[in-house]
């Protein structure tokens, strides 16, 4: 009997327990009920992840009837044309807020206020065309703002002076014509910023001075002709500067970078023409740097030394017709070269501090000639990496549309080979020629690659294709006017990558004698020296002709000055005159006259025939 009393106990206790947990259960039901709304039409609610989609739901306004613990709203691809004041003032937990792809074109002042824990807000492809100061207000740790793709023009002074805690701000595809000064003030954490607009026709340096810790900047569409001095000095802490699809973009000013430590630089899209070296040569720190489609033919050696850092170098789509043998020299870190799609013939190891080095080479898209130039290519073929794209032969006959991957390392020797350069004409040559006359040396080689011409003047020091000595595009050598001190022996050098071949040839410039230039040519006989000391004296036949020539321009000058004022003359007395007479008094009459005591004078007269 006790032991059935006590499991009778046991089972009324285990009743009410399940009764307890029952009616816990449904008062958390109720009170869940009580305090969550309903998810409103057109929307899809997520209960746990406390996520309302209300994603192409054709809503023309804001439902009004959001359950109060949404953390994500998501209002995209809808018709909502204007967010009017404390629009989302209930949804104090809302993290993050989408309004892209609708018809926005008004947000009213303190239209967010409120969503003082909203931490995102994109309101990206809209109509919006101005954010009027104070739209922005009550979001204080509001981190990401995108307001891309809208119509925006301006943005004005202290727009978004409430957004301290704001550190990604994206205002890309906009149609920007004017940043004010103070407009970026108060977004003192913010240290990423997106900005393009077509009509922006110089960098906003002035707006930009309020972003004291801004790492990350991005330029696309601007109106830029040249990017100016000094247009980033005050962002010290920017390590990221990217310039994109500026077209009219050709040229960087020296000190356009200054004052800038950036690890990444980006100028893709431009008509830069040439490596900009001289804005380059202070990013000691720079590592990676991206110059791709811009028409740039050369990367000329011993230029970009001074970037000790440097990594990688894109210059993907270019013209590049040439890299130039040190042209990498001095840069001990470098791994990444991706030159695909340019006019490169070749890739010499010389461009390189050292080939074991590099890990990534694009190559690919070029007219390469296989020849000994890129035999260091092919022999670290398994070590380097090719991006997938591994460079083929296009203008050896013997090797065309040959893929690098296909060569063995037993036909290396006899496939990539190259001959050495020889000058044709080995007979010595010895120009002897007059002061002033102009004289051409031609140096005429041949090898495999083609060689390069250089020459060297007497004191052995390169010359170039400028000034009155110079090197010509087809290898020769012109002396222009040559004079004395131009005489001695020159040399030309022809060089490939299989060796070289040299050449002298002589100048002998015979000077004019030091008393006169044309002495001998022509000259006027005079007594023969004697005991009145005269000699004969030589005469300068081109001073002759000049002082002539200057003598009769004067004359006749003169003589047409009179007839054509006397023309004049006539014509202003109603009637053309054939004759003309003119009084004059005669010495004698004025002479005899200052002697005398009267005022007398006897005057003349004679008559001009006019023609």
């Amino acid at each position: 009997m006790q032991a059935r009393h006590q499991m009778s106990e046991a089972f009324s206790l285990h009743r009410r327990l399940c009764w307890g947990v029952l009616y816990l259960l449904a008062v958390g039901v109720a009170l869940t009920s009580e305090t969550r709304r309903p998810c409103p039409q057109s929307c899809r609610c997520d209960a746990e992840l406390l996520e309302v989609n209300c994603s192409r739901g054709q809503l023309s306004t804001v439902p009004d009837d959001l359950p109060q613990d949404t953390k994500t709203l998501n209002l995209t691809h809808n018709n909502i044309k204007t967010l009017v004041h404390q629009q989302f003032q209930s949804l104090t937990q809302l993290l993050d807020l989408d309004l892209s792809d609708n018809l926005l074109a008004v947000v009213e002042l303190e239209a967010f206020l409120g969503l003082r824990s909203l931490l995102t807000l994109r309101l990206a492809r809209n109509r919006l065309k101005i954010i009027p100061v104070g739209a922005l207000a009550g979001l204080p740790n509001l981190q990401l703002l995108d307001i891309s793709s809208n119509e925006i023009l301006v943005l004005l002074d202290f727009t978004f002076r409430d957004l301290a805690a704001l550190q990604c701000l994206i205002a890309a595809d906009n149609d920007f014509v004017f940043i004010s000064h103070q407009a970026f003030a108060g977004l003192t954490s913010l240290q990423e910023l997106h900005i393009d607009g077509c009509n922006l026709t110089a960098v906003p340096t002035e707006a930009l001075t309020q972003l004291g810790v801004l790492r990350s900047l991005r330029f696309h569409r601007l109106g830029l002709t040249t990017l100016p001095n000094y247009s980033f000095h005050h962002l010290v802490r920017l390590k990221v500067l990217a310039i994109s699809h500026c077209p009219w973009l050709e040229t960087l000013t020296g000190n356009s970078l200054f004052g800038l430590n950036l690890t990444s630089l980006t100028i893709t899209h431009c008509n830069l023409s040439a490596v900009p070296y001289v804005p380059l040569h202070h990013l000691v720190y720079l590592v990676r740097l991206d110059l791709s489609f811009n028409p740039i033919t050369h990367i000329h050696g011993n230029l970009l030394g001074d970037l000790l850092r440097l990594q990688e170098l894109h210059l993907v789509g270019g013209s590049l017709l040439r890299i130039g043998i040190g042209a990498f020299r001095g840069l001990a870190h470098f791994k990444l070269l991706n030159v695909s799609r340019n006019l490169l013939t070749t890739l010499e190891a010389g461009a390189l501090q050292s080939v074991d080095a590099l890990k990534t080479l694009g190559l690919d898209n070029n007219p390469l000639a296989c020849d000994c130039r890129l035999l260091w290519v092919v022999r670290r073929r398994l070590h380097l990496d090719f991006g997938g794209q591994s460079p083929t032969c296009t203008t050896s006959l013997q090797l065309e549309a040959w893929n690098f991957l296909d060569f063995s390392d037993a036909e290396l020797p006899g496939l990539l080979t190259c001959r050495q350069p020889q000058i044709l004409n080995r007979k010595p040559q010895e120009v002897k020629v007059d002061q002033g006359h102009t004289v051409v040396f031609y140096c005429d080689v041949e090898g495999d690659p083609l060689p390069s011409v250089s020459w060297l003047n007497p004191l052995l020091r390169p010359l170039t294709p400028t000034g009155r000595i110079r090197t010509l595009s087809n290898g020769s050598l012109e002396v222009r006017y040559v004079q004395p001190q131009d005489s001695g022996t020159y040399l030309c050098v022809a060089s490939n990558a299989a060796g070289n071949d040299s050449r002298a040839v002589s100048l002998r410039v015979r000077a004019f004698p030091s008393s006169s230039r044309f002495k001998g040519w022509f000259s006027l006989p005079s007594a023969a020296p004697g005991v009145n000391g005269n000699q004969k004296h030589p005469f300068d036949v081109k001073t002759l002709l000049i002082a002539a020539a200057i003598g009769l321009l004067s004359f006749f000058s003169s003589v047409s000055v009179c007839f054509i004022f006397m023309f004049f003359w006539s014509k202003s007395k109603g009637q053309l005159k054939h004759t003309a007479t003119i009084a004059y008094v005669p010495r004698s009459a004025v002479l005899s006259s200052n002697g005398g005591k009267g005022n007398y004078m006897e005057t003349s007269r004679f008559t001009m025939k006019l023609i």
